[in-house]
């Protein structure tokens, strides 16, 4: 019996010194991902201050801003992000150059996947770093895959991926102001000569038309348009002669400004702030908060 109790003995001990050589091999997430990131702020000579809770993510002010306080939580915060793989340097995604995002501060937690619809996250590290900033600063945070997308990783971005996150804010706390300096700008930049209607959009008439029929909201319209973003990438065309609608349909920009203003044959290009065109929800290929540059021509005028 003792015999048979001292084997059983021994080799409970042998499976204990087992189990516990393996769980010394075994690394956490947490572990393994601080050493890539503090593999990576030494090789790249990174100047980055630690998370004050040491969560896990460091960050890096690269401009403070401008104005005399930080964001507070009720501000609107318009700003740009892109995501990058913190190994491999891949640009998974990154804000539309046409446009901006736009949200409070307090909720400047939401990371979306991509461009494309995939949801979102929560990195309280964004909200947590930029009230740390004046409008118009920017930073930098390096994410451990934990705080970010995880284990399952999502879209194009792999499982435990470490990310790399850039975040610039807009000086401006309205979008209405945002987009006014944007068109004045690109204004200025092309040396163009336009009127600034009452709802803010920007217009110049190179021909009135020559028609008889007076264009209103019920008017069925016969147009050829190109309608561009402000960096004067195409985005949607139709120069066919065959594009009928009725102006009722048609965004704010063109509603405000058109009636009154042309006849058939009438020539107008538009500059539309953004919330006239598609705001905050986007349409199609356009972004959010995309400010728009349309050419139309009114080939025809049907009002019943």
């Amino acid at each position: 019996m003792l015999k048979k109790f001292s084997q059983f003995t021994f080799a409970l001990i042998g499976l204990t010194v087992l189990f516990s050589s393996c769980k010394k091999d075994y690394e956490s997430i947490q572990v393994v991902d601080g050493k890539k990131i503090q593999d990576y702020i030494t090789a790249n000579k990174l100047t980055v201050t630690e998370d004050p809770l040491k969560s896990g993510y460091f960050y890096q002010i690269l401009t403070q801003g401008t104005g005399t306080a930080n964001y507070v939580t009720s501000d609107t915060v318009l700003y740009n992000v892109s995501v990058k793989g913190l190994e491999n340097g891949t640009l998974y995604w990154a804000s539309p150059l046409q446009a901006n995002r736009a949200t409070l501060g307090g909720y400047m937690n939401g990371l979306v996947a991509s461009n494309t619809v995939y949801g979102a996250i929560s990195v309280p590290a964004i909200r947590d770093v930029v009230l740390q900033l004046k409008p118009g600063g920017s930073a930098r945070i390096l994410l451990p895959s934990y705080l970010a997308y995880g284990k399952n990783g999502i879209a194009n971005i792999a499982s435990n991926e470490n990310i790399d996150l850039n975040i610039t804010t807009f000086p401006e706390k309205s979008q209405a102001v945002l987009d006014d300096r944007l068109i004045n700008e690109f204004i200025k930049k092309n040396s163009l000569t336009m009127t600034k209607d009452r709802t803010r959009t920007y217009f110049s008439i190179s021909a009135p038309g020559t028609g008889t029929d007076a264009i209103t909201l019920n008017s069925t319209l016969t147009i050829n348009y190109t309608g561009r973003y402000l960096d004067g990438t195409v985005f949607d065309s139709n120069v066919a002669g065959t594009y009928v609608t009725t102006l009722s349909t048609l965004i704010q920009g063109w509603k405000n400004v058109i009636p009154g203003k042309l006849t058939k044959g009438g020539k107008i290009r538009l500059l539309i702030p953004s919330d006239q065109a598609y705001g905050l929800a986007g349409f199609g290929s356009v972004p959010a908060n995309a400010t728009l540059d349309f050419d139309i021509e009114i080939v025809n005028v049907v009002n019943n």
